[in-house]
């Protein structure tokens, strides 16, 4: 089988690599103009415009790093050689923890440190390795082949047209394009159904900026926490390749006050030197290695249905990665659920590649099963922050109704499942392996060992002190704390 593959993401690239160790020919065609970088450096200064977002935060979760290890163990070898870094459940404990012993289930419970463009570039590598993916790059698609249909009928995908005139025949089509793939408008345009569409906004602004250890300094410990939300401001540090880490801020879309403050890069460092688990990173040992702060605005949660009343609206194509699904990237699960979909794509090709329709069913009810829970589970978890957030900023108090379920849960999180975790290794593994994607969205409250120990924490809240704040509870105290 030939297959085009629209887009040389995360996603594209996966979905290359796992199509042609199948024995699959492969093509892949690629918007931007990427000659192959030399090291992880060089891919670091990558010219990616069809792709904003490498240059931000990411996360390579547990469930990435088990695919790579089961199905690409050169791969993933040639990924730690380059300079990326495994991080395994049980190395950096909070000192609290005195009780852990390590369970065989630990052994899959591994993030990967790594740059995206680190990631992509050592996937591109292996695909051109592979022999059967062709590059095609500097040229966009711009819209699709299809076969003459009757009316009723679905039209069936044959191909792209390209934006330099030229046309790309295949058997199968896979569009990566990202989240700004045009792939509904390229169906319309054939005469397909609408594809269905839900869009919720995430409610934030996302600031990142790259920073390399400078000789003879490491990583402060990794036994506190990582990240910290204040309602007015989210933040996190996520450890990188060869010595680089990066650090991100997240304002609510409607502060634009901060927002604009944050831009600045001088502004950005003092912000993230006032904050507790970002501080230490900032302390002297690492210089930035991007010069501005990488801004990201207009972040969708979105999932589009390519399956509709029970049919596919065409066959021929199926979509992967960002063409399905945007999430908040505050939870570090997009290359993750791109790399995750490629696979579950793979696999019904696998199994129905001779059945245009059954393929495009198979696939639409393993995304559905498999990577739709944690879409919800994060727009949920969005409404609340966006109402949290709110209050904050109207200076009300988002607990104030103790009536309201939502205060209770908040207050569970905050004095049950936060102390938990600093103290009871079966809490902090259950919380780590729903945060790496190898249990359900709702594990830590299906669970009924785990919702125990957190309630019991709960419950005896009044008998410790109060939890440690994570950074200036108040917004105008921070903004005090910022140089003009």
């Amino acid at each position: 089988m030939h297959v085009l593959v629209v887009g040389g993401g995360v996603s594209g690239l996966g979905s290359a690599l796992v199509l042609a160790r199948q024995g699959h020919q492969v093509t892949v065609v690629e918007r931007d103009d990427t000659p192959m970088p030399s090291s992880a450096d060089e891919a670091f200064d990558w010219d990616r415009r069809g792709a904003p977002q490498v240059r931000h935060s990411h996360a390579f979760l547990a469930r990435l790093v088990g695919l790579l290890r089961r199905d690409y163990a050169d791969v993933y070898a040639e990924l730690l050689a380059e300079g990326a870094t495994e991080m395994r459940f049980g190395d950096d404990l909070p000192p609290t923890i005195v009780d852990f012993q390590r369970l065989p289930e630990d052994d899959e419970l591994v993030m990967l440190a790594c740059r995206r463009t680190t990631f992509e570039w050592v996937l591109r590598r292996a695909a051109v390795a592979e022999g059967r993916v062709t590059f095609r790059t500097g040229v966009g698609v711009e819209g699709l082949l299809a076969q003459p249909a009757g009316p009723g009928a679905v039209p069936h995908v044959t191909g792209v047209r390209l934006a330099d005139g030229t046309t790309i025949s295949a058997d199968l089509t896979v569009v990566a394009a990202g989240r700004r793939s045009a792939l509904s408008e390229w169906l319309a345009a054939i005469g397909a159904a609408p594809v269905a569409e839900e869009v919720d906004d995430t409610g934030i602004v996302y600031f990142s900026r790259f920073y390399r250890l400078l000789p003879g300094h490491d990583y402060p410990p990794r036994t506190g926490p990582i990240g910290g939300d204040l309602g007015y401001l989210k933040y996190g540090v996520f450890v990188g390749d060869n010595h680089t880490f990066s650090v991100t801020l997240a304002t609510p879309t409607v502060d634009g006050e901060l927002r604009k403050l944050l831009a600045d890069p001088v502004v950005f460092d003092e912000c993230a030197r006032q904050l507790v688990a970002t501080a230490p990173w900032l302390d002297g040992r690492a210089l930035p290695i991007t010069e501005e702060v990488h801004v990201m605005a207009g972040l969708l949660n979105r999932w589009r249905d390519h399956v509709v009343a029970g049919a596919p609206v065409a066959t021929g194509v199926l979509p992967v990665g960002d063409a399905v699904l945007c999430t908040n990237p505050l939870y570090g699960r997009g290359c993750s659920t791109a790399f995750w979909s490629a696979h579950l794509m793979a696999d019904a090709v696998a199994r129905h590649g001779d059945d245009p329709s059954a393929l495009a069913l198979a696939y639409d009810d393993a995304l559905r099963a498999e990577i739709f829970p944690w879409y919800r589970a994060g727009v949920d978890q969005d409404a609340e922050a966006r109402r949290v957030a709110a209050a904050l900023l109207a200076g009300d108090d988002p607990d104030g109704d103790t009536s309201d379920p939502r205060t209770f849960m908040r207050s569970v999180f905050r004095d049950g499942l936060l102390p938990a975790m600093r103290s009871d290794a079966v809490v902090l593994r259950a919380f780590f392996r729903g945060l790496n994607l190898l249990a359900t969205p709702d594990s830590l409250v299906s669970d009924a060992d785990v919702s125990a120990r957190v309630l019991a924490a709960w419950q005896d809240r009044d008998n410790r002190p109060p939890e440690p704040a994570l950074g200036p509870k108040r917004r105008a105290e921070l903004l005090s704390l910022l140089p003009a």
